[in-house]
């Protein structure tokens, strides 16, 4: 039985622990905070609640999994899984509108065939299709092994297929999620839809990969989820597990220092000096934050993979207390993509540059008895994923936001000024208050390609018995993802370096 001290109490860290605690390890896991989950918390005020961080879970299959490999209850008697259907209505710059069905190509194609014409639906189709190539290609390296030694290889060959194109007489092969918009799509609202999936996590378009086509994959191959009461009980779930496994929680402890011995990691020194003896130390935070616990050089070029994506993607999100039952037929999630799509891309690419351009927006109203005080009221969430240096310590900068993230959300809630009681503002620096992530940024999920700068770093470290896990590791960012790193890391720990991910 080997003594394991976990550093933070995120959701890869509490997975990678409720493992560990089951193959019969003694865990603790010491949180800088006074509570769990990391970027998966909730707001309440006058009775109102809200998801401050993911809103919906995609893959629910990770927690399945967690669930039924660490106890004898399943994921579904501890929550409730709700399917979200339709999975999301888009509203588009010129107007028109659209709601997709929850995984069912015909049912999208038909869809957009109908609000959009000209075949849209079709090009949508055969693109879901494509995806799935690069999917089926990048499925097991990217998510379910440990990161492989000659990386580079992931780096550099791009998993989408090339299509053939008639005019050309040859098959062309997109770089970039842009090209693919531009190139197969062929609709403007076609690849705003494409892009909103890669706007999400703060990947921009034009230097996305093409291999990013996953993301709209995932989502439409394994649908869209919602957890009764709140994504965070979805955290509260998987911290009741890592209890029950007899996994030791220790809150308002920082850990100062990953401590060193003999070569490898031998524990750690909380703020307080208490030095906690381990033969495994595991860390899910920033990859800032590790390197200042280690001063160590943990990567093979001494850098730190997930830091070469600059700048770094940021959430502003605003909490809204409406009052008035939400309406029949009202949509759990609502994206508002950008009036000008080319000056959202500019502004990405150069934010200290031109004005601030109104972002695409996603709108959350979940039909949750749970997060309202009575049906007489509604709760709902607003949010878009900008550069972290747009500034957010200036009112100005926050203000600016708050108007585009208001007047975007009226076309998701009917009559929203009117129905407003009060609104809650959350910047950035809140998220690096909660998570303690550098300038409260969001992680994305790793992707293939693009010469390895959409790769997370591997779960291993450079530093013998130190491990990473979570949204800043492979396979990096999202729920799925942090789920999917702590199976990584138990299996590491427990199996040894010949680990080769699940079967």
């Amino acid at each position: 039985m080997a003594r394991i001290a976990v550093i933070g109490a995120g959701m890869g860290a509490m997975a990678a622990a409720a493992r560990l605690a089951v193959a019969g390890h003694r865990v603790a896991v010491y949180e800088r905070t006074e509570t769990y989950g990391g970027a998966v918390r909730r707001f309440e005020r006058d009775g109102f609640s809200f998801d401050t961080g993911p809103g919906l879970l995609p893959v629910p299959a990770v927690y399945r999994d967690l669930f039924i490999k660490t106890g004898k209850q399943p994921l579904e008697d501890l929550v409730e899984l709700v399917q979200v259907d339709p999975s999301s209505r888009h509203v588009f710059a010129d107007g028109t509108e659209v709601s997709l069905p929850n995984a069912s190509r015909a049912g999208v194609v038909t869809a957009l065939d109908e609000a959009l014409g000209g075949g849209a639906g079709q090009r949508w189709g055969d693109f879901l299709i494509r995806a799935r190539e690069a999917w089926d290609r990048t499925r097991r390296p990217l998510l379910e092994e440990p990161l492989w030694p000659n990386w580079s290889v992931l780096a550099a060959q791009e998993p989408y297929p090339a299509v053939p194109h008639k005019k050309l007489l040859r098959t062309r092969r997109a770089s970039t999620l842009a090209e693919i918009g531009a190139w197969e799509l062929r609709d403007d609202r076609l690849t705003a839809l494409l892009e909103s999936h890669a706007l999400a996590y703060g990947l921009h378009p034009r230097s996305a990969p093409a291999s990013a086509a996953v993301l709209p994959y995932m989502e439409h191959a394994f649908g869209t989820w919602y957890v009764r009461g709140g994504m965070r009980e979805l955290a509260r779930a998987v911290y009741e597990r890592c209890l029950v496994r007899k996994v030791e929680f220790v809150f308002g402890a920082e850990v100062a220092r990953v401590l060193e011995k003999d070569g490898r990691a031998a524990g750690v020194e909380l703020g307080d000096g208490t030095v906690v003896d381990a033969d495994h130390v595991v860390a899910d935070v920033d990859p800032v934050r590790l390197w200042a616990l280690t001063e160590h050089p943990l990567d093979e070029d001494g850098d730190v993979r997930a830091d070469r994506v600059s700048p770094r993607p940021a959430r502003l999100t605003l909490l809204l207390a409406l009052r008035g039952p939400r309406e029949a037929g009202a949509v759990h999630r609502t994206v508002v993509h950008a009036p000008d799509r080319e000056a959202e891309l500019d502004f990405l690419a150069s934010p200290g540059g031109d004005e601030p351009r109104c972002p695409t927006v996603t709108v959350l109203r979940p039909d949750d008895s749970a997060l309202r005080p009575d049906g007489e009221h509604e709760s709902a969430v607003v949010s878009a994923v900008l550069s972290s240096e747009a500034g957010w310590g200036e009112e100005g900068t926050v203000t600016r936001y708050t108007d585009f993230l208001l007047k975007a959300a009226e076309s998701a809630v009917p009559g929203l000024r009117e129905r407003l009681v009060w609104h809650e503002v959350r910047t950035p620096d809140h998220t690096e208050d909660e998570t303690g992530a550098h300038f409260g940024a969001v992680p994305a999920p790793s992707l293939a390609a693009g010469q390895g700068r959409f790769l997370h770093p591997a779960n291993t470290t450079r530093l013998p018995g130190l491990y990473r896990v979570g949204g800043w590791s492979h396979p990096g960012g999202g729920l799925p993802h942090a789920g999917m790193s702590g199976a990584l890391v138990a299996g590491l720990i427990v199996e040894g370096p010949q680990f080769r991910g699940s079967q």
